[in-house]
């Protein structure tokens, strides 16, 4: 049974998709009455899925308003939650704020309290709950605004105080899936509910293959949430390293994806010759001894050829071969090794070694220089013995790095509004969970744990969620663009991890890594409002989210957005203009003087004027942005910077322009 939709799925329009583990999970281990503005087809949409805030600066001891924070309200579309979890205890909590209008239809044997102050279930099931069954819904909310909990961990593994980014902040819960999917009707349902109850901001992280926003439920969903002052967090996906993957592509819309932090989980292999090898997974389980027999593939079979065997194919592996050992597997099949009962595995497995699993048995993956290591050990010793020990922490000196799993841009709906917007923590990541669900989507898995570790820009999404929610408190009336911008261009710039790779750099990370104390006073904001958006939607002809106004001109390119991007024709010269305007919200009389920085000398970049003096805040002034360059080759990225700079605020906008991929 599945547990954990934490990576997009296949998806198809009005077919209900029927899914036993996860998209990556299975690759890796086991091959009111109101106008109607557009009809579309429904779709089911799929989920996406502590040391976090500490590393991003939003620590413990971090300036806030708890007065203001307990009266911001985050709903959660997701799974559910389980109201008993610890992260959700309304220990000190005071009644709802007055501004909520929302109700608690959580099902029989539900109860909301003042931390969980709504919940609704979206099910044609009228016994349905809001409990979450799943786990990831619980994961989420408590990942964004989960109360403080000590001595919170996955059976020892990252022990240390759990919370969430606003822990006083009140929570509504929106069941919208569970292990089958998230129907589109459901999404727009509960949209319309999250507005009409009076959240602040709504969190989401579910998603499916990139879709024209007119037909899809969640850019639908969240520009009516933008109209009415509501700031919608989106998860990019879980398809990367692909190109042009990523499925959150409106420009309203927040996008996040998936990157490390500097606390990595591994899992040690020590062999008997003394050797130890460092590999991924979350291991709970402590072996009962300190050797035990290594059998590899192909010598656990009487019924497959050798290369099924030394892959560990379902079906391969005899039980009785098996018993007592730990298998080695040429292939990350740890479906056929839980099956057969081995003891433990040890899996080779290069693809996404920058993230560790959850396994129903003990097991460890191996990057191939260890994995050689292995079979060299297996090869001169007659009677190989080993063991895979419990998983520990370790400081990852390269963080932040984005995750090889996270969705990547170009935007293939939206060519000249880049996404992601920017990275969060999403690997490895310690979060409530519900006591009832599987912890590694197996049926054999009979653990069960209050906390879990998981990860994907599911787990991404909810950071950006604090954060922005953690902004509104210091500025309870900036609009959602407003907020938005002040996280994007204070973000810790990011490199690239394999330079001059297409689908890295900002496809990837976006504006750069969250830095929320930092964004809490970013000097200058981008604003852009309803008008903007159909102005920009009608340039492109796109009439189903209002009436468009006359004589629309311009480009997608010229929408006011805290990122600035356009994609170019290959080979030919290239002159391109962005018009942009920023708001002062920083001290009344100041003076900012742009400075670009340059990466590749096939790109001009000029700002004019150079200068902006503000005599007040609130004040607006605009400038021009122009690239231009000469003919760039076919899948080319080419990118810049520009920092609007007072001496004290660092405005910084990434600036892309690349070509097509094919």
């Amino acid at each position: 049974m599945f547990t954990l939709c934490t990576w997009v799925h296949y998806q198809k329009v009005n077919i209900l998709l029927h899914l036993t583990i996860s998209a990556f999970l299975k690759k890796f281990l086991g091959k009111g009455k109101k106008e109607v503005l557009s009809v579309f087809p429904s779709r089911t949409l799929q989920l996406q899925t502590t040391r976090s805030w500490e590393f991003i600066g939003l620590t413990e001891t971090a300036k806030r308003n708890p007065t203001v924070e307990s009266d911001v309200i985050i709903g959660v579309l997701d799974t559910g939650i389980w109201p008993e979890s610890e992260s959700f205890s309304d220990k000190g909590y005071g009644p709802p704020p007055k501004k909520w209008k929302g109700a608690c239809k959580g099902g029989s044997n539900f109860t909301c309290n003042n931390k969980i102050i709504g919940a609704r279930a979206y099910s044609s099931d009228e016994n349905s709950s809001v409990r979450d069954e799943e786990g990831h819904g619980s994961h989420t909310a408590s990942t964004a605004a989960g109360s403080k909990v000590p001595d919170a961990s996955f059976y020892g593994v990252a022990k240390g105080i759990a919370r969430g980014g606003v822990p006083s902040a009140r929570i509504a819960a929106y069941k919208v899936c569970d292990s089958i999917g998230c129907a589109g009707e459901d999404v727009l349902a509960a949209f319309d509910d999250a507005i009409a109850d009076g959240v602040d901001l709504i969190s989401i992280s579910l998603g499916g293959t990139p879709t024209a926003v007119e037909s899809d439920i969640i850019s639908i969903g969240s520009f009516h949430a933008m109209e009415k002052g509501i700031l919608t967090v989106h998860s990019a996906g879980n398809e990367g390293p692909s190109v042009s993957s990523v499925s959150s592509v409106a420009p309203w819309l927040f996008s996040v994806a998936a990157s490390s932090t500097d606390r990595k989980i591994i899992t040690k292999v020590v062999l008997a010759n003394g050797k130890t090898l460092t590999g991924n997974a979350v291991n709970s389980f402590t072996l009962n001894g300190t050797k035990f027999p290594l059998v590899y593939g192909k010598a656990a079979s009487r019924s497959c050829s050798d290369i099924l065997a030394r892959h560990c194919e379902e079906g391969c592996l005899d039980s009785k071969l098996v018993e007592g050992k730990i298998v080695v597997c040429n292939d990350p099949n740890v479906i056929e090794t839980s099956r057969v009962g081995a003891l433990g595995t040890i899996i080779l497995g290069d693809d996404q070694k920058d993230v560790s699993f959850v396994l129903p048995l003990p097991a460890s993956i191996l990057a191939t220089d260890q994995y050689s290591v292995l079979q060299s050990f297996l090869n001169s010793t007659k009677n190989p013995q080993g063991s895979i020990l419990k998983s520990e922490t370790t400081k990852d000196t390269h963080a932040p790095v984005v995750a090889s799993f996270s969705s990547r841009g170009p935007n293939s709906i939206l060519e000249d509004i880049l996404k992601p917007d920017i990275s969060a923590p999403g690997i490895d990541i310690l979060a409530a969970f519900s006591p009832v669900a599987s912890l590694s989507s197996f049926n054999e898995d009979k653990r069960r744990a209050k906390y879990n570790i998981l990860s994907g820009t599911s787990m991404a999404c909810p950071h950006v969620t604090g954060a922005a929610a953690y902004i509104k408190t210091f500025h309870p009336d900036w609009s959602p663009s407003a907020i938005k911008s002040a996280l994007m261009t204070t973000a810790w710039p990011m490199n690239a991890t394999i330079q001059g790779q297409y689908e890295d750099g900002e496809f990837a990370f976006g504006a750069g890594h969250i830095n929320p104390v930092k964004a809490k006073a970013p000097g200058l904001v981008y604003e852009a409002s309803k008008d903007d958006y159909l102005k920009m939607l009608c340039s492109i002809n796109i009439t189903a989210f209002g009436t468009c106004p006359k004589n629309v001109t311009g480009a997608p390119k010229d929408l006011n957005y805290p990122s600035i991007q356009a994609q170019v024709n290959a080979v030919k010269k290239f002159t391109v203009e962005f018009p942009r305007t920023v708001t002062n919200v920083g001290p009344g009389n100041s003076t900012y003087v742009a400075k670009v920085d340059v990466a590749d000398s096939d790109i001009k970049v000029s700002v004019k004027p150079g200068t902006l003096s503000f005599k007040s805040s609130g004040e607006k002034k605009s400038f021009i942005v122009t690239v231009s360059g000469k003919g760039l080759k076919v899948t080319s990225r080419l990118s810049a910077s520009l920092v609007w700079s007072d001496g004290t605020h660092n405005v910084r906008s990434p600036i892309v322009v690349y070509t097509n991929s094919f």
